[in-house]
C-alpha cells in the first residue's frame, strides 16, 4: 500500500510505503504524485517513509525512478527517507544518484522521529 500526503503549509510531500508494494501501485501512484506536486512550489521537501514496508516488487523501480524525476523537475530541495532496516533499502540510494540533481540534499534516517526533527527546521 502507498499513501500520499501533501502539506502545503510545511512545503511537504510525504509518501508512505507499507506491506507488500506491487508495480501497479507505484504506477498508479505517479498520478497522485503529479497531483501533489501541483500544489507545491519549488523548494519543497519530500518524505519517503519505508517504516512499514515489508517488500517491494523489483518491477516498481521504473515508477520510483519516474517519481524521483518528477520531484527533481519540480524543484525538491530536501529528500528525507526513513529506512529503519538497511535491508529495506530497495535501491533508492543508487537511484538517487541518477535522478536527483546535485543541489538536492538527501538524508536517510532510521526513525520517523529523526525525520521529523530534520523536517521541523
Amino acid at each position: 500500500m502507498i499513501k500520499f500526503e501533501v502539506d502545503e503549509s510545511k512545503r511537504l510531500l510525504a509518501i508512505r510505503y507499507s506491506g507488500v508494494v506491487r508495480a501497479e501501485e507505484t504506477e498508479k501512484g505517479l498520478e497522485q504524485i503529479r497531483s501533489g506536486l501541483a500544489k507545491l512550489q519549488s523548494g519543497f521537501r519530500l518524505l519517503a517513509d519505508l517504516t512499514e514496508l515489508e517488500s517491494m516488487d523489483l518491477a516498481c523501480a521504473p515508477h520510483i525512478e519516474k517519481a524521483m524525476d518528477l520531484c527533481n523537475e519540480k524543484g525538491a530541495s530536501l529528500v528525507v527517507r526513513v529506512i529503519p532496516d538497511p535491508h529495506r533499502d530497495i535501491g533508492m540510494q543508487i537511484m538517487s544518484i541518477f535522478h536527483y540533481g546535485g543541489d538536492v540534499k538527501i538524508v536517510t534516517c532510521e526513525s520517523l522521529a529523526q525525520a521529523a526533527e530534520l523536517l521541523a527546521t
